[in-house]
């Protein structure tokens, strides 16, 4: 049987033992489709692939009955899979991040001789990991008025709203009747009590049938995605309008817009390298963009927010709150982190941004894309 497996063969290949697979088959999860002469399981191309997807997620550390409801799923194709796969994937390695620069300042801290406290100890083995990437939110990334008012001015008359990459829930409207998405369970935790309900599901895999919703939304989220190109179509299939707050990186230049990338983290730059163009993100979905200024007092502690309050940036709660800084990694950090301290003590960096304390609000690449 050239286009099917031995169950001992696929064992081999999956690096699992038959037993296992003879226990998905008795509970129904990978069943072998076919049986060779001699009346042993065999299986074909499409189990093989329900299996990969199963066993993809088993090693996420998803439960057998999760699984079944995964890869269950008839909405959900194998590119569907994948793509919900390298979205966990992709978390999974920013908690790893996230672990590596809390050992990091540990191992710092123990080097200069300074007592680690019990809390700083279990942030390393993770009960607070993701204040090193997002568990800050709540302290820092507040909803700022005057970016919402644009956002919400955005979504019009619609009455149903899905807000995909969800996070805490800064920028929800509360008139309007709002499902949240967001994969993190560490996000979905910090949500407020009586917020939105929350679906655990990633944007390019979005759970809803088409034209479901007024308009969908995503708030400085887009970055955070395994494809964002693919959630963004998502995003448009499930709504009759779209309405999404990202970043410009087609500007020649972009780079030097923004004092603290051009002058103390040009490392910033990589960060962005694989991002989708404005245009790309705008063609997927037929969207015009506008400009959102950030005003120098932003409420929302996002990357660029404190770029009339350069002290900001030397705060360790500050930066927590903004992935930057983890992509970057630790080493960038601190470099950064030190240069702009002695800048802001010797008066440079006064020297070269004096101009900035004359203006209200600065464009820093957001814009708003709407379809």
């Amino acid at each position: 049987m050239d286009d099917h497996w031995t169950v001992g063969r696929v064992a081999e290949l999956a690096g699992v033992s038959v037993r296992t697979l003879h226990h998905y088959d008795d509970i129904g999860l990978v069943r072998p489709s076919a049986r060779t002469a001699a009346g042993y399981r065999a299986y074909s191309a499409d189990d093989m692939e329900r299996l990969r997807e199963v066993l993809a997620y088993r090693r996420l550390g998803f439960g057998l009955r999760e699984v079944a409801q995964l890869v269950g799923d008839p909405s959900t194709d194998a590119a569907a899979h994948l793509r919900r796969l390298r979205g966990l994937l992709l978390e999974r390695r920013d908690r790893a991040d996230a672990m590596v620069a809390a050992i990091d300042r540990e191992l710092e801290a123990r080097a200069k001789g300074r007592k680690v406290t019990p809390e700083e100890q279990l942030e390393v083995l993770g009960a607070r990991l993701y204040d090193t990437i997002g568990g800050a939110y709540p302290a820092t990334r507040r909803t700022e008025p005057r970016i919402a008012a644009r956002i919400w001015g955005a979504l019009g008359d619609a009455r149903t709203v899905l807000n995909v990459g969800a996070g805490t829930g800064s920028y929800e409207p509360t008139d309007r009747e709002v499902i949240a998405v967001e994969p993190s369970a560490v996000m979905r935790g910090q949500r407020p009590a009586g917020s939105a309900p929350c679906v655990a599901a990633a944007a390019e895999s979005l759970p809803f049938e088409d034209g479901a919703f007024d308009v969908a939304m995503a708030v400085s989220t887009v970055h955070h995605w395994g494809d964002p190109i693919v959630g963004l179509r998502e995003m448009r299939r499930v709504a009759r309008r779209v309405v999404v707050l990202t970043f410009d990186t087609d500007e020649p230049g972009w780079q030097d817009r923004f004092w603290l990338t051009r002058d103390y983290l040009p490392e910033f730059a990589g960060v962005l390298a694989e991002f989708p163009s404005l245009a790309a993100m705008a063609d997927a979905i037929g969207a015009r963009a506008e400009p959102v200024p950030v005003p120098w007092d932003c409420a929302d502690g996002l990357f660029e927010a404190y770029w009339r309050r350069p002290e900001a940036y030397l705060e360790e709660h500050v930066r927590r709150a903004m992935s930057v800084w983890t992509r970057v990694g630790p080493k960038a950090e601190r470099r950064a982190v030190r240069s702009l301290g002695d800048d802001l003590a010797s008066g440079r960096w006064a020297e070269r941004n004096g101009d900035l304390a004359d203006l209200d609000a600065a464009d820093l690449g957001l814009r708003l894309l709407m379809a």
